[in-house]
């Protein structure tokens, strides 16, 4: 049996990120699929108003919603463990880089300047590779995709955790494991330009769409994506989830789009991009796919079936 550990920032970006890939992987009986969620996302944006009483600055109990729709989008994507980061409430959702939610005592990014946080947050993700035993990690960028804050800890708590892991010693319980392979998630600058004119295309496209890809922070070159997944068999149970819950659907789309808090408007993805991590530390991928075919670089035996599919 192996073992998949997606670390994400939000409840609702391991959908929108890697929804086809936890699917995919989830309705497979030889996989285990964990999900680790840093915060509770309490700082979301709440757009209808008959559920504006629960943001931060009302009642502030938007991450208890944000539990229920979290557990509803597992049912859809077929996933039976996931976990929050140190225990639900733990770290807190940190809002957007500058804001006032960056120094809340609980806030995930003051990990960045606490290091006993910093820590904190570390030892409770070696926990759970150690008791996981993933084979293959995903989480974000050094840059967070689009430079949110908790996006970006995530990535740091992610990396040094994936290395912590494998050292005797650590503070964390359980015997060491290295985790052979650690992916960034990704959007190919080709694949974005397809989505824009595709939008731009559509005669009841209602948003204001950037007037060159270049302007949208998330986008890598493509010969930095190594990996592909490509699930059009899930784009369903993708696709479902932000239609169906409010805290992505908090306006109206149609099925198979999503409308989100942030406004952003395209298409579900049928394929999702991954990048290895570079560098770090011990984590040494097995293998790397190019997007365009596949090529083993030293990969064993039993990641032999994925390499060939463009698998992780």
């Amino acid at each position: 049996m192996r073992s998949l550990l997606f670390v994400h920032a939000h409840p609702d970006d391991e959908t929108l990120a890697t929804g086809g890939t936890i699917a995919h992987y989830a309705a497979r009986a030889d996989v285990e699929v964990t999900l680790v969620t840093c915060t509770l996302g309490e700082q979301g944006e709440v757009i209808p108003p008959e559920l504006g009483q629960l943001a931060a600055e009302e009642a502030d109990q938007l991450g208890g919603w944000r539990i229920a729709e979290l557990r509803r989008a597992m049912a859809e994507l077929g996933v039976t463990d996931h976990r929050f980061l140190g225990g639900a409430g733990r770290f807190r959702d940190s809002g957007m880089m500058g804001t006032p939610a960056n120094h809340r005592p609980r806030a995930f990014w003051r990990a960045a300047q606490d290091d006993r946080l910093f820590q904190a947050a570390v030892t409770a993700l070696v926990e759970v590779i150690r008791e996981v035993r993933p084979q293959v990690l995903v989480s974000y960028d050094e840059v967070g995709g689009y430079g949110h804050p908790d996006h970006i800890m995530a990535h740091r708590v992610a990396t040094a955790a994936a290395a912590a892991a494998a050292r005797p010693g650590q503070p964390a319980g359980g015997a060491p494991w290295q985790v052979a392979k650690f992916y960034w998630t990704a959007m190919p600058r080709s694949a974005m330009q397809r989505q824009l004119a595709a939008l731009r295309g559509a005669a009841d496209q209602p948003f204001e769409l950037p007037p060159s890809v270049d302007e949208i922070s998330s986008v890598v070159a493509d010969e930095l994506v190594t990996t592909v997944i490509h699930a059009p068999d899930q784009q369903p149970a993708k696709a479902e989830r932000p239609v169906r819950l409010a805290q992505v659907d908090v306006g109206t789309a149609a099925a198979g789009e999503r409308g989100a808090q942030f406004r952003v408007h395209q298409p579900v993805a049928q394929r999702e991009d991954r990048a290895n991590a570079p560098g770090v530390d011990d984590v040494r991928p097995v293998h790397r796919c190019d997007h365009e075919r596949n090529r083993q670089e030293g990969a064993d035996a039993d990641h032999a079936d994925d390499v060939r599919r463009g698998g992780l």
